[in-house]
């Protein structure tokens, strides 16, 4: 339970109450609860929408939902992309680059990375809301599931190299077992959930994340608590992109594999 609070408070702003004396093992297991804090968040997204749409058109939905997750989440990950675009892009070395990351001023690279990314967001979320065929509210749950495992994968796959850091905890001791945690729970949520396309989006969306690592890796010599929240704010308009396609399809939810089981 002290880790699932660990991951619920670190990744959100609700209220939790951990133990004072919490260990960087627990914080480091916390992960594996990373995709339950996603799926939290993603039930709280279908009622909000449910509500939301008995009085404002699909558009404004789709804006107070993307503000819900900023502020849910204290935009923290959103954060970590702008640190991210202005370092990557802003420097030439990687020394350079890890140390424009770390500046707290904010540059023109990241304000075009947040305002592209919170562009795309929006669009996606738009065009999602705007479908006529059931489905979309299966999209709107694993969104945040699938793009909160990723950060996992690349916890477990890349090295971090800022020390110390808000990432810092998550790479003490073991995090095999963790890891391999909230695996099941993203693939399970994935098949329960999203049927055929709730597995084609999270193994999408994990190949990015990898590639998203290993050129991060190449820039800048490994991982930051940053380059973890770029990768998340990434992973969840191509979730949200990828629903968009496969609704209209029948291929995002449940459905398709209850029938083939009852057959």
């Amino acid at each position: 339970m002290a880790a699932f609070l660990a991951a619920l408070s670190f990744l959100t702003v609700f209220p939790a109450r951990r133990p004072a004396d919490v260990t960087q093992q627990v914080i480091s297991n916390s992960r594996a609860w990373f995709p339950l804090v996603g799926l939290l968040l993603g039930l709280i997204l279908v009622g909000l929408e449910w509500v939301l749409s008995f009085v404002f058109p699909f558009f404004l939905t789709a804006a107070v939902l993307l503000v819900f997750m900023m502020a849910a989440t204290r935009a923290l990950h959103l954060d970590g992309l702008m640190d991210t675009c202005d370092g990557l892009f802003g420097g030439s070395t990687p020394e350079r680059r890890r140390e424009i990351m770390r500046d707290s001023h904010v540059g023109a690279f990241a304000v075009a990375g947040a305002a592209g990314v919170l562009l795309l967001k929006y669009g996606a979320l738009a065009s999602l809301l705007s479908l006529s065929s059931p489905g979309k509210e299966w999209t709107l749950l694993l969104f945040p599931v699938f793009s909160r495992y990723c950060m996992v994968l690349q916890l477990m796959t890349f090295n971090y190299i800022r020390t110390p850091g808000l990432g810092t905890p998550f790479h003490s001791g073991n995090g095999r077992l963790p890891s391999a945690a909230a695996a099941v729970i993203a693939v399970l949520t994935a098949l329960a959930l999203g049927g055929v396309g709730g597995m084609l989006a999270l193994a999408g969306v994990c190949l990015v994340a990898l590639l998203i690592g290993r050129g991060i890796v190449a820039m800048i010599g490994g991982m930051t608590g940053d380059t973890y929240g770029a990768t998340n704010e990434i992973a969840e308009v191509l979730v949200i992109m990828a629903g968009v396609v496969m609704v209209p399809y029948g291929l995002f939810g449940p459905q398709i594999w209850l029938e083939q089981l009852w057959r």
